[in-house]
C-alpha cells in the first residue's frame, strides 16, 4: 500500500493535531490504524488531514470511564451474612 499524501488538503503532523485536540498521541495514531481518522503514516510518523480531524472533533462522543471501578459493598455483605444467618437456622 503506498502511503501517498494529498496535496489538495490540508494536513499537521500527529503532535500538532494532540495541541489543538486535546487527545494524545497514542489515541491520535489508534484512530488512524482504525480508519477513523483520514491521514497517512510516513516511515513511523502520521499526518492528519484536518479536515478529518475537524469532523471527528465535532462528532459527539461518550466519556470514558471516570475511574476504577468500586465493588459494590453492601452485595457482598449481604451475600455473607444471608449464607450466615442460612447456618445458623440448620
Amino acid at each position: 500500500m503506498a502511503n501517498v499524501i494529498d496535496t489538495n488538503r490540508e494536513y499537521i503532523s500527529i503532535s500538532q493535531a494532540s495541541e489543538r485536540s486535546g487527545l494524545s498521541n497514542v489515541y491520535l495514531a489508534q484512530l488512524l490504524r482504525k480508519g477513523t481518522l483520514e491521514g497517512v503514516q510516513i516511515v513511523r510518523d502520521w499526518i492528519i488531514y484536518t479536515d478529518s480531524l475537524e469532523k471527528f472533533l465535532a462528532t459527539p462522543r461518550k466519556s470514558g470511564p471516570k475511574g476504577p471501578r468500586k465493588k459494590s459493598s453492601s452485595s457482598n455483605g449481604h451475600n455473607v451474612s444471608t449464607a450466615a444467618s442460612d447456618n445458623k437456622k440448620s
